[in-house]
């Protein structure tokens, strides 16, 4: 390289860290702040992980989007703090990356409603024409050096760390099934139905995912689809008594789908049928579950004697309301 020849990555130590510089080997994970700079005269302060509410996880050859990170991660210690300038043709993937980290702090602290993107995930830098942010779109356009402020706080070989549902393979994930489900039932007696929620939908989440190396239909996939019931009905209580009723609907009916006799799912779904407001549809689960239950004969009984309150109520409120329009 000729000595007039710019770098393509340059470092500056700030302070020097503990140990040695780790292996770094393939899944091990490491935990960062970061803070990221324009090179320009004023140094731009684009994004602080601070800000964003909590430390950047990265695994190791898992071919991350901004690769970059990786290899400056690759020159540090621990506790170590160092500041590097990166050449713009090393960073053009970092609005894609800040955009994801954006949308995740803004979730997290309720300011937008959880949704699932499989397209976000997906996307490439030239397919995307606009992140939504300012500061954001002019990177995309001007493309530019960038400078990246970073404290590795630590680092964690593999089998150091709990993983995540999606660094699993299929044999963990299975295995990790059952634990999830305890964990999600422990919750649950202590009346903690938003935690229950997250521990039953994660073990949905590894079910499907093993779901899809199989071929539907077949035995394998059937067997993981039958493991699914008591899940979807745990998650369908929890979100019933959090008042999600849409959503006991939802999950009870795809129940119904695979089991069209499954009691309990009838019983919650006519509950949530009732909040919905829609009185057929729970007048005829309820009466089918009381068929297929002749035990929950009283029970039903007593939620369709309230049914029919609600209803003359609600006719009476309708009555009320055509003779002020006549007024």
């Amino acid at each position: 390289m000729a000595n007039d020849e710019k770098p393509l990555i340059s470092k500056n130590v700030l302070y020097a860290g503990e140990g040695e510089i780790p292996s770094f080997e393939n899944g091990s994970k490491a935990t960062f702040h970061f803070k990221t700079f324009k090179n320009d005269e004023d140094k731009t302060q684009i994004d602080c992980s601070r800000d964003l509410g909590q430390p950047f996880e990265l695994l190791i050859g898992k071919k991350f989007k901004l690769e970059v990170w990786e290899e400056l991660i690759k020159t540090m210690r621990e506790k170590e703090v160092a500041r590097f300038i990166c050449e713009k043709s090393l960073v053009g993937g970092y609005p894609i990356v800040a955009k994801s980290l954006r949308t995740l702090a803004m979730k997290a602290k309720g300011e937008i409603k959880e949704k699932h993107d499989h397209h976000e995930h997906s996307c490439s830098l030239s397919a995307m024409k606009s992140t939504g942010y300012p500061d954001l779109d002019d990177l995309m356009v001007n493309e530019q050096d960038l400078i990246f402020e970073i404290e590795l706080l630590k680092y964690e070989k593999p089998g150091e760390y709990r993983k995540e549902t999606w660094q699993m393979d299929a044999e963990e994930k299975l295995s990790n099934v059952p634990g999830l489900k305890e964990i999600g039932n422990k919750l649950y007696q202590q009346k903690k139905y938003k935690e229950a929620a997250e521990k039953y939908a994660e073990a949905l989440g590894c079910l499907e995912q093993l779901c899809l190396r199989e071929k539907p239909g077949d035995e394998p996939w059937l067997e993981l689809d039958r493991m699914k019931i008591p899940f979807l009905l745990n998650y369908a209580q929890c979100k019933l008594f959090l008042g999600d009723y849409y959503e006991v609907i939802e999950h009870t009916s795809t129940v119904l789908d695979k089991d069209k006799d499954n009691v309990k799912a009838l019983y919650r779904r006519a509950k949530a049928h009732v909040k919905c407001w829609n009185p057929q549809e729970a007048k005829e689960d309820f009466n089918r579950a009381a068929a297929l239950d002749p035990s929950l004969t009283k029970t039903v009984k007593k939620e369709l004697d309230e049914l029919e309150k609600l209803i003359k109520e609600h006719n009476a409120d309708d009555k009320e309301k055509l003779k002020a329009l006549f007024k």
